[in-house]
Order: structure tokens, then C-alpha cells, then sequence
């Protein structure tokens, strides 16, 4: 008798990972890891949550389509120059590559711009767009904020912007920054007609974005954590030769200076909105 002849017999809970043939699948995309806990969220939950760490509260960053859909009433947004889109008008190398690039996320421009209604209130909404080049100032986001304040003027409307932005778009140069005095005008403009403009500040909003119409607001609001900025906190440090507070630029800092009247959290941002609006004699005023 041969003594090796002997076999175990097969024990199919003992087979080898790739000999498994009824390992249930689970695509990535069926989960969020979050940047500040590190919770792995089921991204439906997530989504449902408005895009909000269910354990934390960090804040995950929306699209300008997805800002739309949390703050106007369903059905009831009507976007203004939808076709305007940015061109490479001072033949900067590489920039039509990056255009195309933005517009494969689905996003035509840095900013979304449209009329609505907020909890029944009429109103214009602009919403800026992290996934089109990180929502910089170009000249046709700058023309498009221009001309939302410009409606709102002629229709006494107030204005709600949430902005998200990297700065001004260096590839458009001076007529990029010129988007700075733009836009301020059209705000002073709306503003010397008694109309209330309050602006949402979400991560990250820096550059001329915040040196312009994003602390222009009648009241300011920001969502928690968001960095509030001109310069990085990098560039300020190699020019002080300082090192800065570790939560330097958050919105709950600047809050804390007198920047920012308030710091909201996103499952609140419309009923703070509409309560606003309402205290400022849009809309019908509840006993």
C-alpha cells in the first residue's frame, strides 16, 4: 500500500481565495471614504445626507447641479445663459485642453446662474462649480454673475451666490481679474436698489473670488470647515516667516474675526435661506 496515496478530501470553506467562484462583488463606487474620519459611508447615504459625513459632518464638496437641487424648490429653476461658454481667447497653450477636460465632468462653466424659488420666495441663484477648473474667475463666469445681478436689479429679486473657487483663471490674464471690478459694480448697483444679497461660502472659496463679490454679501454664510481666503496659508507663511494657527482661513475662524455672520450646516442652509429672505420682506411672513 502506497502511504503518500492518502488525500484529504476537498473542504470547499478551505478553498483558495481564486477558487472561490460565488464571492459576491461590490463596485468602489458603492463607497465613500471620508477625508476627516476616515468612516467608509455607503454613497447612497451619503447622497440622501446632502452629501454630509453621516458620523462627523464633514462636508463633502457638490457640484454646482447638485447646490441647485439642494437650495431651489424642485421643478422651479430656470437657468439663465446656459450656451456661454469660455473660449482661448488669448491663445494660451494648453487651455483649450483644459476646457474640454472641465466640460467631460458635465459642467459648462464655472458657475450656474439662474431665477427659482426658495421655500416659495422668488429669487436669483448663482452657484459656482468645483468641477469646472475648480470654479476660477474667467471672463464669461464674471459676465454671467454680472448679468444675474443685473436681473435681479430690474426685477427686484434678491440674490443667493454659493461660491466655491480656486481664484481668478490665470489662463485668461488681466481680463480674468478685470472680473473683479465686474461684478463688484453690478453688486453696489443691486445693492443701491434696496435688494438683500447673501452669499454662501463653501470649500474652498480664495482668490479674487473672495477679494470680489464673495464678502460682498448683506449677510455672509459659510459651511463648516470651508476655507476662506486671498492667499494660501503656504504663501502667507513664507512671507511672515510664521507659523500659522493649525484652523488659520477656516470659516468658524473667520467667523470668529467678524468675516462672517454665521456659520450654517448644510442640512440647514435652505431654512436659514428662507427665514432670511422672509425677515427681509420677501415672501409672506409667518406669525
Amino acid at each position: 500500500m502506497d502511504l503518500f496515496a492518502f488525500v484529504k478530501p476537498k473542504n470547499e470553506l478551505e478553498s483558495r481565495p481564486e477558487e472561490q467562484t460565488n464571492v459576491p462583488f461590490v463596485p468602489e463606487e458603492m463607497w465613500t471614504k471620508c477625508p476627516k474620519c476616515g468612516t467608509m459611508l455607503l454613497t447612497t447615504d451619503m447622497e440622501e445626507n446632502f452629501r454630509v459625513c453621516t458620523k462627523c459632518g464633514h462636508h463633502f464638496r457638490m457640484n454646482a447641479k447638485q447646490r441647485v437641487a439642494l437650495l431651489a424648490d424642485d421643478g422651479s429653476f430656470c437657468e439663465h445663459d446656459a450656451n456661454m461658454a469660455s473660449k482661448n481667447i488669448l491663445d494660451f497653450p494648453g487651455y483649450d485642453q483644459k476646457l474640454e477636460k472641465a466640460r467631460a465632468t458635465g459642467s459648462k462653466e464655472s458657475v450656474m446662474c439662474g431665477e427659482c424659488k426658495i421655500g416659495g420666495i422668488d429669487a436669483v441663484l448663482c452657484a459656482m462649480d468645483s468641477d469646472f477648473m475648480m470654479g476660477s474667475m474667467g471672463t464669461v463666469t464674471g459676465e454671467k454673475i454680472t448679468r444675474a445681478f443685473e436681473y435681479a436689479t430690474e426685477n427686484a429679486l434678491p440674490v443667493i451666490v454659493c461660491t466655491v473657487s480656486g481664484g481668478a483663471r490665470m489662463q485668461e490674464g488681466i481680463l480674468s481679474l478685470m472680473q473683479m471690478a465686474k461684478t463688484s459694480g453690478a453688486v453696489k448697483r443691486h445693492s443701491d436698489s434696496g435688494l438683500l444679497y447673501i452669499t454662501v461660502l463653501t470649500d474652498p472659496t480664495t482668490g479674487g473670488v473672495t477679494a470680489s463679490f464673495a464678502m460682498e454679501g448683506d449677510i455672509i454664510l459659510a459651511e463648516p470647515d470651508t476655507l476662506v481666503a486671498f492667499a494660501g496659508p503656504r504663501v502667507i507663511e513664507q512671507t511672515l516667516r510664521q507659523k500659522l494657527p493649525k484652523d488659520f482661513q477656516t470659516s468658524e475662524f473667520v467667523m470668529q474675526k467678524g468675516f462672517v455672520d454665521a456659520v450654517v450646516s448644510r442640512n440647514n442652509l435652505k431654512a436659514t435661506l428662507v427665514k432670511l429672505l422672509k425677515m427681509h420682506g420677501y415672501g409672506e411672513v409667518s406669525e
